[in-house]
């Protein structure tokens, strides 16, 4: 298996066919490219597809009336969004934008019916990734009443550092491409409040901090204050 396949086979979607019917379904999947900076799709916009990430990595944020912006997750290789369209096609709930380059795959609503007709297995699983999407909004919801923004922090830093974490001898090296605006946008709270979080967990040697990387070196002491 090529890595490529080996990070689509991850997905959701995928998960639950064999090896011919998954790259049969791959076949039928459009190639996307976009540039780092580059919105795939807005907030508002009308959608029918969903998209795997093969390589890169695309956040997904909502703005207010007043211009404010909302950052909902960061996503990358193996990962997938834009599955609401497929069973309920019309405007997107989130604007996708491109944090890196990225290289996607894509899935129209037209194709997918027929391969839930003949593989029901693919919609328990599209099923559960919907549960899950629901239930992680649901923790978001109560992290923003009962948790404080260090706790916000830390519990954003150790997800990211298991997602896209690469252990070495100093600890767990986390190239997440965020600046420190939309870190702050991910946790709901200032850019001068997380800075300080930041600032403190390094005084304390939990961490190391990067550009737009940080070095955990703390690991079970940071998930501790995120809890």
């Amino acid at each position: 298996m090529s890595p490529e396949q080996d990070v689509f086979r991850r997905a959701p979607l995928f998960t639950a066919l064999d090896d011919e019917a998954a790259d049969s379904l791959r076949a039928s999947m459009d190639s996307v490219k976009i540039s780092k900076g580059n919105v795939l799709f807005a907030e508002g916009d009308e959608g029918d597809h969903l998209y795997v990430i093969v390589e890169g990595k695309l956040k997904l944020g909502t703005s207010s009336g007043d211009g404010r912006e909302n950052l909902l997750s960061i996503l990358g290789p193996g990962e997938m969004f834009g599955e609401l369209s497929l069973f309920d096609p019309g405007p997107r709930t989130s604007t996708a934008t491109a944090v890196t380059d990225a290289k996607l795959l894509s899935l129209g609503h037209k194709e997918l019916i027929p391969w839930l007709a003949k593989n029901p297995e693919v919609a328990l699983h599209l099923l559960e990734r919907l549960a899950q999407r629901l239930r992680r909004t649901n923790e978001a919801v109560g992290d923003l009443v009962f948790s404080d923004v260090p706790g916000r922090v830390a519990k954003a830093l150790i997800d990211l550092g298991e997602r896209f974490g690469k252990q070495n001898p100093d600890g767990l090296y986390v190239h997440h491409d965020l600046t420190q605006e939309e870190l702050a946008q991910l946790v709901g709270a200032s850019r001068e409040t997380v800075n300080k979080a930041l600032a403190d967990f390094a005084g304390r040697g939990w961490l190391k901090l990067d550009g737009r990387a940080v070095l955990i070196t703390d690991f079970e002491r940071l998930s501790k204050r995120g809890k």
